[in-house]
């Protein structure tokens, strides 16, 4: 690995993402650490080595004046997601959840065509376009849409359960939840993932790429023609998060 990628996160203000901030400006990996949003990691919560993180307040809305692909990222970063519940609708929720996720990352891709870019993306257990679930559908929907943008390598994580993030708002039913998949993950490794373990697979699938993923991790080819990514299940998650 060299120590001259430049990471663009968006959704870093999330559970997920708040631990991937962490671990990119801890990391020698990475020279230059954006975060965009339509809010940024304020300074109080910011780690001391930060010296390499540039923020910027964007509106989805009107990507055009957020110079995204201004930076050249080499890998960008997605943890940018909501909730039917939070979003309102179930049109907003597809809104935020999918276009503005699919404009963003198109916004950021560069015009130079000896820039290979990566995209790494969080997306869920379940996911399928074909879902008659909202959010699964949805999940579904924007891998095929982000592996179609043209990114030379397209990389999707479908965690199980997150466990053990910082959220602003408790969400019972989660909590409930957690307990459920703390016993049923003695005997399957496939429930549930440490939102730092997941954060550090995300940080070192985006530094390796497909090509430099160990076989332990399980990655495989998904999605269809024209729109084809490298899926990491929750079990490979795990595994690739618990190396340094």
């Amino acid at each position: 690995m060299t120590s001259s990628k430049t990471a663009l996160i968006l959704g870093a203000t999330g559970a997920t993402g708040k631990e991937l901030l962490r671990e990119l400006l801890s990391s020698n990996e990475w020279s230059k650490v954006g975060e965009y949003g339509r809010r940024v990691t304020t300074e109080t919560n910011l780690p001391a080595n930060r010296s390499k993180l540039e923020q910027k307040t964007i509106d989805f809305e009107n990507l055009d004046a957020a110079g995204l692909k201004d930076g050249r990222w080499d890998v960008v970063f997605v943890t940018l997601g909501t909730t039917r519940e939070k979003a309102g609708s179930a049109e907003m929720f597809e809104k935020i959840d999918r276009e503005y996720v699919v404009n963003a990352c198109r916004a950021a891709k560069t015009d130079d065509p000896k820039h290979d870019q990566r995209v790494v993306y969080l997306s869920s257990a379940g996911a399928d376009p074909s879902s008659h679930f909202l959010y699964t559908k949805s999940k579904g929907l924007t891998e095929l849409a982000l592996a179609r943008l043209g990114y030379a390598d397209t990389i999707v994580f479908r965690p199980g359960f997150l466990k053990g993030g910082q959220r602003d708002e408790t969400r019972l039913t989660e909590t409930i939840f957690s307990y459920v998949t703390g016993v049923m993950s003695h005997f399957s490794p496939n429930v549930e993932i440490q939102v730092p373990v997941l954060a550090r697979a995300m940080m070192n699938a985006g530094a390796l790429g497909s090509s430099g993923l160990p076989s332990f991790v399980g990655a495989v080819k998904a999605g269809q023609e024209g729109a084809w990514f490298t899926l990491i299940g929750n079990k490979g998650a795990v595994l690739l998060g618990e190396q340094k």
